[in-house]
């Protein structure tokens, strides 16, 4: 079964090349011209990736961002910005809104394709031994790809979900933010440390009451507590 993308693009030129582009590669494209009309394609179609612009009419990206990271329904779903916007502070607003790839236009058509894929198959790229784990009020279900905090779903992304999948295969390990952006994204981002270190902040603020499990382990990375360690 084919996977289902929804591109949020105003402009014409773009939005047709991506339409192609996605339909010559096997996936079911939906198009929105602003950003209303793109967050309710969102709510009606759930698609399996969202293509957004940042620089949209009606609503802004960065609001429709927020709008699908902050609804339970679709906050699973994974966002790609679009944006001639390439600052770093822009690439760090969109990672902390949610979005799991930022790419810069002009694009390379190929690129984009090859992100898609990666983004894509998150949900199983980072896979711990066991299709279950539970420690105190943290259980995981790596088949399912839930969290559950005391016993409520803590609606991580897919990207959000294979970083803690890493911290758990490698329990007790310090990582590198190299390490995390390979094992976790699937491929390296070109000087985007800062990318890391946004998503953990996030992931923390998820778990919680359990956040100080992952410990910062300064110039170096990151590191899941082992149980004996976490207070």
């Amino acid at each position: 079964m084919a996977h289902k993308i929804v591109v949020i693009e105003d402009e014409p030129d773009i939005a047709n090349l991506l339409a192609f582009h996605l339909k010559s590669g096997g996936y079911d494209c939906f198009v929105a011209r602003d950003g209303r009309k793109g967050l309710q394609l969102v709510q009606s179609e759930r698609p399996d990736l969202v293509l957004l612009d940042l620089m949209l009419p009606g609503m802004s990206g960065t609001d429709v961002c927020k709008a699908i990271k902050g609804s339970s329904e679709c906050a699973h779903i994974p966002i790609i910005m679009l944006t001639a916007r390439g600052d770093e502070v822009d690439r760090i607003l969109g990672f902390e809104l949610g979005a799991d790839d930022y790419v810069i236009k002009p694009f390379s058509p190929r690129e984009l394709m090859l992100r898609i894929k990666t983004v894509l198959r998150r949900n199983v790229h980072v896979m711990p031994k066991v299709a279950h784990w539970q420690r105190e009020g943290l259980a995981a279900d790596f088949e399912a790809f839930t969290l559950l905090v005391d016993g409520a779903d803590a609606h991580l992304t897919p990207t959000e979900f294979n970083l803690f999948g890493e911290f758990v295969r490698n329990e007790g390990k310090v990582l590198s933010r190299e390490q995390l952006l390979s094992n976790a994204w699937g491929y390296e981002f070109e000087g985007y440390s800062r990318t890391v270190d946004t998503h953990v902040r996030r992931l923390r603020k998820k778990l919680g009451p359990y956040a100080d499990w992952l410990e910062t382990v300064r110039g170096i990375g990151y590191r899941m507590k082992r149980e004996n360690q976490a207070d």
